[in-house]
């Protein structure tokens, strides 16, 4: 599913809507700025089985990401943020690779560069209501060279959350550059969550 990025709150109803309409038990996967929206989204609903979290953003209740980021040193995305006229940050394209993807061959690198989509840079300061790791086991890939969320956050938001943590040397985007690792993550969280 493909987030709007315009505000937290319309994408957690989106998610909350595709939520709804899954038949059966879900287990729902977040990546960076998807972490926030599906610890919010999942809140109180007996479908959602499992969390995963992928070199995600995950806050707690009340918490909004520009507060998360506050905690530690700003990693090299900080720099490779560039705003539209409309209030949407996009990163330098230029910049991408190095910042975002450094792991992922040049060329698909590019690919991912012309193909972002901007987010509001509102959403940094959109707190979210309610946290759901709190009730729903949860699972966390830690990306240890992450350039645009920092390492060590990335740690203490999934040790604070109790998740079954797994370091993965890769950049932000492992579910690129580690896919095999990263789906074995999402099969252990579907399995051990089976009714």
């Amino acid at each position: 599913m493909q987030n709007s990025l315009k505000s937290l709150a319309d994408d957690v109803a989106t998610t909350k809507r595709a939520i709804a309409a899954q038949v059966g038990d879900v287990v729902l996967v977040g990546h960076s700025y998807g972490g926030a929206v599906i610890t919010d989204a999942a809140v109180g609903n007996a479908k959602v089985k499992a969390l995963v979290f992928v070199s995600a953003w995950i806050p707690d209740a009340g918490e909004s990401l520009g507060e998360l980021m506050a905690k530690y040193p700003a990693p090299p995305l900080a720099t490779a943020m560039a705003p539209d006229s409309a209030g949407f940050l996009y990163i330098d394209r230029t910049k991408f690779r190095e910042v975002f993807a450094q792991d992922v061959p040049a060329t698909e690198a590019s690919v991912l560069a012309v193909t972002q989509k901007p987010i509001a840079a509102s959403v940094f300061g959109e707190s979210v209501t309610g946290a759901a790791w709190k009730t729903v086991p949860s699972w966390s890939a830690v990306s240890t060279q992450d350039r645009a969320i920092n390492p060590e956050l990335e740690r203490f938001m999934a040790k604070r959350t109790g998740a079954r943590t797994t370091e993965i040397p890769a950049s932000h985007v492992s579910l690129v550059s580690r896919p095999t690792e990263i789906a074995k993550i999402i099969e252990a969280a579907a399995v051990a969550t089976r009714d």
